[in-house]
């Protein structure tokens, strides 16, 4: 892996993360974590890699981990550079964990949760997960990640990301204000604001992670493959609440352009 001060995204890659809402990290940790990460969570799940008679279910979810692998893959100077350039200096709070674990094996059968949505926020105090929120200044939620600890080809339930569907998600939730807007209110009806989108797929190799605008909607898929995808989805978290006295990071630009702001 490169030297830290030889790391970062390009100002290619920053600019496509604003128009498209997401950028591929390759590399981002070493091939060593992710097999230690994936013996825990076999280990976890009670399920072997050699016995594939036992892979039942089409998805088997592992709520956070927080050992050592983990923490180390969420915490390389890579990715460390990478959320300064995207979410501004300092202005987020190192995983101390990641979660949740999404397991899919391959099956016929649907995973029943792969429809199309946008990650909430805040408010997940509520036991109505539709009533969880999200504002337009995202707060609570510095990125969307996708961690992938097992190599991923197009059949292996890629998520499927809509490109550029943040924008048409920021313009919408600029009505709501601070208070935001409910996953019920937000998802009324079923995204068809973003159906139009060019969809990409979270394809790559072990220790590729996919950094993706809060607002970008996405969605599960079944697994058409042979061997079981583990990758991990959690948030980073920003460090406090948008000032804005200090400059605009990515992801304010990215909904600042959407909204028809200045910048």
């Amino acid at each position: 892996m490169p030297k830290a001060e030889h790391i970062g995204l390009t100002s290619h890659q920053v600019q496509s993360f604003i128009d498209d809402g997401f950028v591929k990290i390759e590399n981002a940790f070493s091939n060593h974590v992710a097999k230690q990460c994936r013996d825990e969570l076999w280990a976890d799940i009670g399920l072997s890699p050699d016995e594939p008679e036992n892979w039942i279910q089409p998805v088997v979810r592992v709520g956070s981990k927080a050992s050592p692998p983990f923490i180390e893959a969420a915490n390389t100077p890579l990715l460390h550079k990478a959320y300064d350039q995207l979410v501004g200096d300092r202005r987020w709070l190192a995983p101390k964990g990641l979660g949740t674990l999404p397991i899919r094996f391959p099956s016929p059968e649907s995973p029943g949760d792969d429809g199309w949505h946008v990650d909430m926020s805040f408010g997940s105090d509520n036991p109505d997960f539709m009533e969880w929120r999200a504002n337009v200044k995202s707060s609570g939620r510095a990125l969307l990640m996708l961690f992938l600890f097992s190599d991923v080809g197009p059949d292996d339930a890629p998520t499927k990301i809509r490109k550029g569907s943040h924008a048409t998600i920021a313009s919408e939730l600029l009505p709501y204000g601070d208070a935001g807007a409910t996953l019920r209110q937000i998802s009324a009806n079923g995204y068809a604001s973003t159906e139009d989108c060019e969809v990409e797929l979270a394809t790559g190799a072990a220790g590729t992670v996919y950094l993706c605008h809060p607002f970008l909607v996405h969605a599960a898929q079944p697994h058409r493959g042979e061997r079981p995808r583990f990758m991990a989805q959690p948030p980073l978290l920003p460090r406090g609440e948008f000032d804005p006295a200090l400059p605009p990071s990515p992801v304010q630009v990215a909904i600042r352009q959407a909204c028809g702001l200045t910048l």
